[in-house]
């Protein structure tokens, strides 16, 4: 996927993608910390995320862009994006309404592995 030329140029400098053109994003709830999920984003992603304030992603499966709660309801009010220091990965802090996880959990990262061995609490 080539970079979108109207994504604002200071932002597209900052990014860094992988060789499919894709970034991490980080899906964070904006006011408790919550980590509700991790999705794709290229530059017309997040540039439709930045100028509507709803999160939009690529899917890789589908092939295709989606706006998160459009089809469940359950969506995600953009508050902030935030660029990691590598500029290989976004961290969306959003507002979520309802389940973030396609499941009908609040997180997608609802379940727990065992404690490393070894390693205190």
């Amino acid at each position: 996927m080539p970079a979108d030329p109207s994504l604002d140029p200071a932002v597209a400098e900052l990014l860094r993608h992988d060789p499919s053109g894709l970034m991490a994003a980080v899906v964070q709830q904006h006011d408790t910390g919550e980590v509700l999920m991790l999705a794709w984003m290229d530059d017309e992603a997040l540039r439709r995320t930045l100028t509507t304030g709803r999160a939009t992603y690529w899917s890789r499966s589908r092939g295709e862009y989606w706006v998160k709660g459009e089809t469940s309801g359950n969506r995600q009010w953009v508050r902030e994006v935030r660029v990691d220091c590598d500029g290989d990965a976004l961290l969306v802090r959003v507002d979520q309404e309802g389940a973030a996880c396609h499941t009908g959990e609040r997180s997608c990262f609802f379940r727990s592995l065992p404690a490393v061995q070894g390693v205190p609490a």
